[in-house]
This record gives structure tokens, sequence and C-alpha cells, in this order.
């Protein structure tokens, strides 16, 4: 059984619908062999990702940075998972107001350094919150719990 980690920040309704979003596509009725774990950045750590075999991460657009919560998440978790998870496969959605290049650039920063590796081409739901940015996630969520299930990830 392979685990799926979703790390997100979901500090609206709107942000909470896309991490429900993510969640449903990863767990498909579809895939048999995969674990879905959902946690907050402030309730995950490196134990968490650790145990993961590829790891979803989503975060709002906070002044041109991710989430003060998801970047306690990688505070936390940046040493412990150093040297342990090169390689990881990762994606990750970025709900923004504005951009989101600004987030995005911090959190290629961070995975990069901890070699993680980008599977899937980040998801930037950008601008007023529109519908289809759920269907968008749960798209995410499938593709990835879908490459864990198949073995392609």
């Amino acid at each position: 059984m392979k685990r799926l980690l979703i790390v997100a920040h979901a500090p609206s309704p709107n942000t909470l619908r896309l991490r429900e979003s993510v969640e449903k596509g990863a767990r498909n009725p579809d895939i048999e062999a995969v674990e879905v774990v959902v946690k907050a950045p402030l309730e995950a750590g490196p134990e968490d990702v650790l145990a993961c075999d590829a790891i979803i991460l989503g975060t709002t657009e906070n002044l041109g940075y991710m989430s003060g919560a998801l970047k306690d998440f990688f505070d936390r978790s940046y040493y412990p998972c150093l040297e342990k998870t090169q390689g990881l496969p990762f994606t990750f959605y970025i709900r923004a107001g504005h951009d989101g290049t600004g987030t995005r650039r911090a959190i290629d920063s961070i995975t990069t350094g901890l070699r993680w590796k980008l599977i899937q081409e980040p998801l930037l739901c950008r601008g007023d919150y529109q519908p289809e940015f759920s269907d968008q996630c749960e798209e995410l969520g499938l593709f990835v719990a879908a490459s864990l299930d198949a073995g392609i990830i």
C-alpha cells in the first residue's frame, strides 16, 4: 500500500473546498492501493513526510508568499527530511488572489533544496474564486493517486 500525504492550508470555506476536492480525487474508488492522509500544515510534521510515497501541498497566497502555516511545516520538516526524502514525488496548488508567482517561487526554492521531484505542473487558482477550481483540484488529487497506484511514481 502506497501513502499519499496531502498537506494543505484551508483557512476559508473556499480553500477547504479545494482541499476536500484534492482528497476526493485521491480517494477515487478506482484507486485500490493508495492510502490517503490529509493534514493541516500545523498538524503535519517530518514523520508524516518520511512515511509517505508522494505529497500534495496546498496553500493560499499571503502577501506574495505561501501561508505562514505551510512555511511552519517546512521549517519543522526541512532538516529532518533533507537527506531522507530526496526524489519524493510532489506537486502543489496555490489559491492566489493575485498571480501566485512569489508563492510558487518560495515553494520551488524549498523543494529544490529538499531535492523533491515535481511530478505535475503546480495548479494556480488565480483571481476571484471560480467553481472550476474544485474540479481542477480533484483532477490533481486523482492524477497523483492514480500515478502512485499504477507504480508510475
